[in-house]
C-alpha cells in the first residue's frame, strides 16, 4: 500500500486528470459487464469506485 501512495503523490495534475477518465472509462465497461452477466469479480466495480475517489482528491488537494 505504501508504494501506491507514493506513486500517486508525484504525478502531476495532467496525469491526475489522464488518470481520472481512464478509470471512469473502465468503470463504465465494468458496468455493462456486470448488468450483462459476464463479471465474475463484481468487487473490482467497488476497487474502481474507491480509486476513481482516491485521484478526485488528489485533484482537489492539488488546487
Amino acid at each position: 500500500m505504501a508504494g501506491k501512495k507514493v506513486e500517486k503523490e508525484s504525478l502531476t495534475m495532467e496525469a491526475l486528470q489522464s488518470k481520472l477518465s481512464d478509470l471512469k472509462k473502465e468503470q463504465l465497461n465494468q458496468r455493462f459487464q456486470h448488468k450483462a452477466g459476464q463479471m465474475p469479480k463484481t468487487h473490482v466495480i467497488r476497487q474502481t469506485r474507491r480509486e476513481i475517489a482516491r485521484v478526485k482528491t488528489k485533484i482537489n488537494a492539488a488546487k
